[in-house]
């Protein structure tokens, strides 16, 4: 079987901590990952991997615990976003060093949404934090990313899976990473509550609640602005995805749940890696058979 692959990995929130484990697994198999190109938290891992560093940034986000999630979100009373996302970019760039993109050793794209133009915007070139940051901006949580003139919002509102925008080199064969996928996913039921996941969730809605917005009180209220937005904007990412994937064959296909994780769980990116390498291990053997 041919070794060399492009790697397209899709946005997904705290999921995408499974691009993390789904890399090493194709790694670990022999894969020669030529090119990677991202959505929103697929633009930040496939950009770490792209630069190197994705050993460091794993043991960094696999320390991450609940209060120091809360501490890296520096919020802004903002009728444009909840969090500026200046606090995370820095600290990021202790452990990956900015750089220009076209300096990275493989090809490396991410995607991001010109809010004001309506379109598409791929980032081939310039500063890989300048890329990474206009990618992942959520619209109504992240402010949007100003370059020059223009504003930036996560790349999934308009390219959730860019399988379009990763190089090829003729040869490879094409490796898709999707976290959003309208799966099953068994084992969330049978997995006890922390008691500290509701500290944590209360302390979230304590800030909101500070910032005057409605949100939800259980994953059943679906009134509330916040998680009216939230649903929406997932509903739309994962039809753009699936029309996507209908329209290109790829060659591997790794799929991780949306029920698996929440979107915001990035406390929890230890199981949400394993749960990558789980998926990459399952694709690799439908692969072999």
């Amino acid at each position: 079987m041919k070794k060399d692959i492009a790697l397209v990995l899709s946005s997904g929130g705290a999921r995408g901590f499974a691009h993390i484990g789904a890399i090493k697994v194709l790694q670990e198999q022999g894969f020669n990952i030529t090119s990677v190109a991202g959505t929103s938290m697929g633009a930040l891992v496939g950009g770490v991997f792209a630069a190197g560093r994705l050993k460091e940034f794993e043991e960094w986000v696999c320390s991450l615990d609940r209060m120091e999630v809360l501490r890296l979100t520096d919020l802004t009373i903002s009728n444009k976003g909840l969090v500026k996302g200046i606090k995370i970019i820095e600290r990021i760039k202790e452990i990956v060093p900015d750089c220009s993109i076209e300096e990275l050793p493989i090809p490396y794209c991410a995607v991001a949404t010109d809010i004001l133009k309506g379109c598409e915007n791929v980032f081939r070139e310039g500063s890989l934090y300048d890329a990474i940051r206009a990618s992942i901006s959520i619209p109504t949580v992240f402010l949007p990313f100003r370059i020059g003139g223009d504003y930036y919002v996560d790349g999934g509102v308009v390219n959730p899976v860019p399988i379009n925008r990763v190089s090829r080199n003729g040869h490879d064969l094409l490796a898709v990473v999707a976290v959003n996928s309208n799966i099953p996913h068994d084992s969330k039921a049978d997995q006890p509550t922390d008691p500290e996941d509701n500290k944590y969730l209360r302390r979230i809605r304590n800030i909101q609640a500070k910032l005057s917005i409605d949100i939800p009180k259980n994953k059943t209220d679906n009134i509330g602005i916040f998680n009216l937005t939230n649903r929406s904007i997932g509903i739309m990412l994962n039809q753009i995805a699936s029309l996507t994937l209908a329209n290109h064959h790829a060659d591997i296909m790794i799929q991780v749940s949306k029920e698996a994780f929440g979107t915001y769980d990035f406390y929890k990116a230890a199981e949400i890696i394993k749960e990558g390498e789980k998926a990459a291990r399952k694709a690799l053997e439908a692969l072999a058979h």
